[in-house]
């Protein structure tokens, strides 16, 4: 599935999002919803995991950052080379909003490069 797809299904199924975001391995965003939060989410995406990092031990990456506030609150699930950061409004289900990513990062798939048979030899008559 692709990001747009993934992300839509995402939007769907939790109803405690109000936007999200897919980022690439390379940070570029690969699909947003609403469109219009894509640049803002994900700096604050990128700048959340940075953060993150700096905290965390050496060699070790950053897989969930969550951030609540008052207001609302902002998650980050790094996955397989991807990044799904999302906002939720107040007092949002933390557990659930996560799962939630979670399966939203895992069912972003790369294509898979097709496979070569290889082909056995033919027997040569006698």
């Amino acid at each position: 599935m692709d990001a747009a797809q993934a992300l839509g299904e995402l939007r769907e199924l939790s109803s405690q999002i109000t936007a999200a975001v897919v980022l690439g391995a390379d940070g570029d965003v690969l699909a947003a919803a609403p469109e219009t939060a894509a640049s803002s989410l994900a700096g604050t995406a990128r700048d959340l995991v940075a953060a993150a990092a700096e905290l965390g031990t050496e060699g070790r990456d950053v897989t969930r950052v969550e951030v609540e506030l008052a207001e609302g609150a902002v998650f980050v699930v790094r996955e397989g080379g991807h990044t799904v950061a999302a906002t939720t409004g107040a007092n949002p289900t933390s557990g659930l909003v996560v799962y939630d990513l979670r399966t939203c990062v895992q069912a972003i798939t790369p294509p898979e490069p097709k496979k070569r048979r290889t082909r056995k030899p033919k027997e040569e008559p006698e």
